[in-house]
């Protein structure tokens, strides 16, 4: 069941699955299925693994959700209690479509670090062919210790990372369906949701008034859609309409930022006007009247249309720079969108030279001030890995003592008389021949030698690959011990399999292709000790674990 520091946030009960009944618990990190009168669960998904959720259509005699994992497996859960079946599936439904962003987030965040990591890694990409492609080890089990900079970064850092800018045209990119009756579906994602409520505070400050205390989810974004997607030009806006109020804040917010303008000194758009001819041509035009009575309906909604479009565009750029403010403060939200900042300092530069900075200096085109590095060209990194070797204490001859050596080497050169018949027996002779003969005692180097030119280069890629994998398993295996908990007691029996499976599927079919082509090399040997010694430790384990259990 769930631990003691695992938080749950819904507990639904009357819950079937598979014609089963039991409770639905949604937690913290999880969402879990347990069966009535026992004390575990059955169904456990992390929320990083869903994919989406699906609900069943309206009408439908069975009131059902179903979750779809990134594998393509899905669970479904049937809502079986009459009075409360579809409330209790809407309260499922609206809780992980908060959640399952969030995780969606972390998991894209993982996959792009594991994707990094084997593009960089040539050997661990190919450690990853040879035991995950391979069904030797599980990705999670490879993966483990891996990704510990992921997985225990501080929650702070992580929700500090850039924000993902908004789409200038994601309600036109909603493409309606239709339904069969006469109607329109649409379907709405929860990056969508996201990118309306960070463009239109309003409408979340709307949806938070009224869902789901008077109005469904299904019949707030109806609405929004009527009153917001299809009613573009807003001059005759219906008083019952929920969204009228946003409307107005949307004229208020567009007024302020027409009156305001823009700050930076070296835009005017005042200057921006339409000219049929230059100057100096033609007849001067006075500048169309302004007012209410000489514009005809058709320039009435032109104009609506282009404020629209231009509110729409200042509040996309709006939202790039809106982090956890109150829909209170919009009207100040809008007036930082120009880059000028509302707490500026005294000590700051004016306006003006801050701009021409930005415009005439490039960062990428600075000097460096930092210290110039030389790099290191090591030809053989183990000196410098091992450094010197320390002088051990000895006595020194001086020069002297060579000279008096080489002259008592001359004298005695001088009166050397050779006697061959007494120099070596013919016993010792023949025994020296054979030990420097190829193949003798004394020539083993020689050996080694002519096998690493007979192995060819592709047999000895082979064998490196086999050599990391089987490194990698092991590293599993011993770091079981001292197995003093039942994760550590089930971890070592599966690395066990996994070793087993290992030497089945890829150690045995590389000896059986050595001994073919090399009938007197063994190079498999060390793989076989190393893999012995894991097993003979997993036995002396197991019977000291069931002596213990006696």
């Amino acid at each position: 069941m769930a631990s003691l520091s695992e938080e749950v946030l819904l507990v639904v009960k009357k819950v079937r699955q598979r014609k089963q009944d039991g409770t639905l618990y949604l937690m913290a990190e999880r969402i879990a299925w347990g069966p009535e009168g026992k004390d575990r669960f059955t169904v456990s998904h992390l929320y990083a693994d869903i994919r989406c959720q699906k609900i069943s259509p309206d009408g439908k005699a069975k009131i059902q959700l179903q979750l779809v994992l990134h594998t393509g497996e899905s669970t479904t859960f049937h809502f079986s209690n009459e009075s409360t079946a579809l409330k209790d599936r809407e309260a499922t439904k609206e809780l992980l479509q908060q959640l399952l962003p969030k995780f969606k987030k972390k998991a894209n965040k993982e996959l792009e670090e594991k994707n990094r990591m084997l593009q960089e890694d040539p050997v661990l990409f190919q450690l990853y062919k040879d035991l995950v492609v391979s069904q030797v080890i599980s990705a999670e089990e490879f993966w483990a210790n891996r990704l510990g900079g992921i997985n225990n970064t501080d929650p702070a850092l992580y929700n500090n990372k850039q924000e993902v800018g908004i789409s200038g045209a994601f309600l036109a990119d909603i493409r309606p369906q239709t339904d069969g009756c006469n109607g329109l579906r649409y379907n709405l994602t929860a990056d969508i949701i996201e990118s309306i409520f960070r463009t239109y505070p309003a409408v979340k400050q709307k949806y938070s008034e009224n869902v789901p205390h008077n109005l469904t989810e299904k019949e707030f974004w109806t609405r929004f859609f009527q009153s917001h997607y299809f009613h573009r030009d807003r001059i005759n806006t219906g008083t019952q309409d929920i969204f009228s109020e946003c409307a107005k804040q949307d004229e208020k917010g567009l007024k302020s930022m027409v009156v305001q303008g823009v700050k930076n000194p070296l835009v005017d758009l005042l200057s921006l006007e339409d000219k049929t001819l230059d100057e100096g041509y033609g007849v001067c035009t006075p500048p169309p009247s302004t007012s209410n009575s000489n514009r005809t309906v058709k320039e009435s909604s032109n104009s609506a249309i282009i404020k629209r479009f231009n509110h729409h565009s200042a509040m996309v750029l709006a939202a790039g720079s809106r982090k956890g403010e109150t829909p209170a403060d919009q009207a100040s939200e809008t007036s930082s969108t120009d880059g000028n900042s509302r707490d500026s300092d005294f000590f700051q530069p004016p306006v003006k030279k801050v701009k021409l900075q930005e415009a005439i200096e490039y960062e990428d085109l600075q000097r460096e001030n930092g210290p110039k590095t030389v790099a290191l060209n090591l030809k053989k990194s183990d000196r410098y890995a091992h450094g010197p070797l320390p002088l051990q204490s000895q006595q020194y001859t001086t020069s002297q003592d060579i000279i008096n050596s080489v002259n008592y080497i001359r004298h005695e050169m001088a009166n050397y008389k050779p006697n061959l018949t007494q120099v070596l027996s013919s016993t010792t002779a023949s025994s020296a021949i054979a030990a420097l003969s190829p193949g003798g005692i004394l020539m083993q180097a020689g050996t080694q030698q002519a096998i690493n030119q007979m192995v060819p280069t592709e047999i000895q890629g082979e064998l490196k690959h086999l050599y990391a994998a089987a490194g990698e398993l092991l590293r599993h295996f011993w770091s079981c011990f001292p197995v003093n908990t039942p994760f550590l007691e089930e971890k070592v029996m599966k690395m066990k399999s996994n070793l087993e499976r290992f030497q089945m599927t890829k150690l045995c079919p590389f000896q059986e292709k050595i001994q073919r082509q090399y009938l007197s090399t063994n190079l498999t040997g060390h793989l076989e000790e190393m893999l012995q010694t894991a097993y003979s430790k997993f036995h002396v384990w197991q019977t000291r674990r069931m002596m213990r259990k006696t």
